[in-house]
């Protein structure tokens, strides 16, 4: 397919794009306290620019310390010292024909108490310290935690006292008209501080539940002053911002607004709160009319986390209708996500007039040469998004620990400077196991030169992910193993299906060394009565079809993410469900985004759910319960059972020959049980480490 419009120049303002490919605002954690940019950070950016990208938005870029750090190691433009390094990274740009705005951000209501007043106090310490205080305060940053959760922290900034932000519930204050003023002004100088840098532009970061949003919204702007009350009112700070920026940097100075047009309150039931769509290209066409360079469409907040950062049960393009409702009404450019997962998607969306410029944000963290592989007419080599959220999951837990975020489908995220030997010689490396692991440890081995062999059992690649695409909507599953066979073949590697390895075929093959990743099997513990009925199961005979049901009563044990999974399948075949959780929470330690995602379904099914009770004893038709911590017994009716409870490695054959060949590896959830991006960073060290 030709992509005539991806790959034609568009301007913003005076600046003209090579293409209308954008890569655009993601926090990632490569940053640092005093909120200069890493050499982590300038290798991130810039492997996306060589990849072909037209223009790149960095993360949020704080222009306040004080109120406005979002984490601790956050990009920053909010003193004229953070200029010089910035335009380092901007140069670093430039020189692969890429453009870069800077994303200029105040959290506002949507901070965490922790963070108030932190990082000033932190970047002080750190001078004294030098990075002795990292190491100090990363070890004692989880405990701010709990603090947060007595409220023993400051509260948050906000157009005025609201309830508290879905992700951060911190108490906040309503801001005083001084500080507004402070804020506004903070902005200008940051956009100042990044024209100094040598920046293409800025964005103002008017969207997801942040500061300026916090203004456009009823729901957390009730002030009676100029800044609240009509639509005029709240667009007053946003406005305010815009114009200042013009006056400092002159009108040829490209402004982009990344602008929240539905809050999307009513998708999850809460139908009346907030603005929606026309509200929203009301918004847009007063930013038109004061002189925006650009409006970056998008929705939502984190209240309804799910409507902007979408997990994988969303269909590509499902909100496109915003855009092209911004497009229909402005006469500037219109950037736009969309959920935008392939060059035909892409293309078409450009074609039919839906916006200017295409946004990739997740599909850049996947594959950050997106781009120059579609131009190149190599899209098949394309490292595929899955929307499994992990960037966002590893990137707040990271936040704590003073790492950064990680990939499912990406192991080289954060090392892309990271060169591979090439120094395999053809030599034969033999991997059993076509999963995640092994599949990734073949293609990074390919790479060095070396003559990888998978061994597969099964008749098709994947492992433990031909049991995650089955239940509804997984089908982006798929992709991965789509993508991860190609690696494998495009470097050289060689799949053997419905092949089964023992000691004797590895030894025919005399291999120069042996990886094992044989992956897991589901747990069926004994030590429960009845667990070895016929009417119970593990999620992987319900998930592999080897075991249908449909029109019967099913308790699942266990409400971890493979467990509501496997209920939401059950559901689907007509079964009526009950799920039991030993916690007192359903799927406690699963990303919240998940279970906001499939709970509504499951409720809708007319799913039970029983907290706070664990197995004790299965019984033809019956399962018995005791509450946690009690005696108390409880009898549930159940025609069939199926276990949750987690898997345990299957490394038999690591057992059998670690000590037969001079190089034996075990990886993968052969070694230890974890979750895709797990599986695919160690096959990608192994791939890299070989000695």
């Amino acid at each position: 397919m030709q992509y005539k419009k991806l790959f034609t120049p568009g301007k913003i303002g005076n600046v003209e794009l090579k293409n209308r490919i954008v890569m655009p605002p993601m926090m990632l954690g490569f940053g640092q306290m005093d909120g200069t940019p890493t050499k982590e950070m300038m290798d991130y950016y810039e492997e996306r620019a060589i990849g072909g990208c037209g223009l790149i938005v960095t993360e949020i870029t704080r222009v306040n310390d004080f109120s406005g750090a979002s984490a601790f190691a956050q990009l920053a433009i909010s003193h004229d010292y953070h200029i010089a390094p910035l335009k380092e990274m901007i140069d670093r740009i430039h020189r692969h024909g890429a453009k870069m705005f800077i994303q200029l951000h105040h959290p506002g209501r949507q901070n965490i108490g922790l963070m108030m007043g932190t990082v000033p106090l932190s970047i002080a310490m750190e001078r004294i310290m030098g990075k002795a205080y990292d190491r100090m305060f990363y070890k004692v940053a989880p405990f701010g935690k709990k603090l947060m959760e007595k409220d023993l922290v400051l509260k948050t900034w906000a157009p005025s006292k609201s309830p508290r932000a879905y992700s951060a519930e911190s108490k906040n204050r309503e801001m005083s008209v001084r500080e507004i003023k402070k804020i506004i002004q903070q902005f200008v100088d940051g956009a100042v501080r990044a024209k100094k840098a040598g920046a293409d532009g800025v964005e103002l970061h008017a969207a997801h539940g942040y500061l300026i949003q916090q203004f456009l919204s009823p729901y957390t702007n009730h002030r009676t002053d100029a800044y609240g009350g009509s639509l005029e009112n709240r667009m007053r700070f946003l406005l305010e911002i815009l114009q200042g920026i013009k006056s400092a940097c002159g009108k040829d100075f490209p402004v982009i607004v990344r602008l929240t047009v539905d809050e999307c309150y009513k998708e999850i039931g809460r139908e009346g709160v907030g603005y929606t769509l026309d509200e929203g290209v009301q918004m847009a066409k007063a930013l038109d009319k004061a002189g925006v360079d650009a409006i970056d469409v998008s929705s939502a907040s984190y209240d309804t986390y799910n409507y902007w950062l979408e997990p994988t049960s969303f269909e590509p393009g499902w909100r496109k209708y915003m855009a092209a409702a911004v497009k229909k009404e402005v006469s500037v450019p219109v950037l736009a996500a969309n959920l935008i997962r392939s060059p035909k998607q892409a293309e078409e969306q450009l074609e039919e007039g839906i916006q200017d410029f295409v946004c990739l944000g997740r599909p850049h963290i996947a594959d950050p040469h997106w781009a120059n592989k579609v131009m190149e007419g190599r899209e098949d080599e394309i490292k595929r998004c899955i929307c499994c959220l992990y960037c966002m999951e590893s990137m707040q837990h990271n936040a704590y620990c003073g790492t950064h975020a990680n990939c499912s489908v990406n192991p080289m995220l954060g090392h892309e400077k990271e060169q591979l030997k090439k120094d395999g010689n053809g030599r034969t490396v033999i991997i059993v196991g076509a999963g995640a692991a092994g599949l990734t440890a073949a293609e990074f081995l390919g790479k060095r030169g070396f003559k990888p062999i998978v061994l597969e059992k099964q008749a098709q690649a994947g492992g433990q992910l031909q049991l995650a695409d089955k239940p509804p909507l997984k089908d982006k599953i798929d992709w991965c193993v789509e993508d991860l066979v190609t690696a494998c073949e495009k470097n050289g590697a060689e799949i053997r299906y419905n092949t089964t390895a023992d000691e004797d075929t590895i030894a025919a093959l005399d291999p120069y060394a042996v990886v094992i990743a044989t992956g897991a099997l589901a747990v069926r513990p004994r030590s429960i009565p009845g667990t070895d009925l016929p009417t119970v199961y593990t999620t992987t005979e319900i998930l592999d079809g080897s075991v249908k049901l449909s029109g019967k009563k099913v308790a699942v044990i266990g409400s971890g993410m493979t467990g509501l999974e496997t209920a939401e399948m059950l559901c689907s075949q007509k079964n009526h469900v009950i799920m039991v959780e030993m916690a007192e929470t359903i799927a406690p330690g699963t990303w919240m985004q998940h279970i906001d995602d499939c709970m509504p379904r499951l409720k809708a099914a007319g799913t039970e759910f029983i907290t706070g009770h664990k197995l004790s004893a299965i019984t033809p038709g019956k399962i018995e319960i005791q509450k946690t911590g009690t005696e108390n017994l409880r009898l549930v009716d159940a025609d069939y059972v199926v276990l949750s409870l987690g898997v345990r490695p299957d490394n038999a054959l690591y057992e059998k020959i670690k000590g037969k060949y001079p190089r034996v590896f075990v990886i993968g959830d052969a070694e230890k049980t974890g979750r895709i991006a797990d599986a695919t960073a160690a096959g990608y060290k192994i791939g890299k480490e070989l000695q």
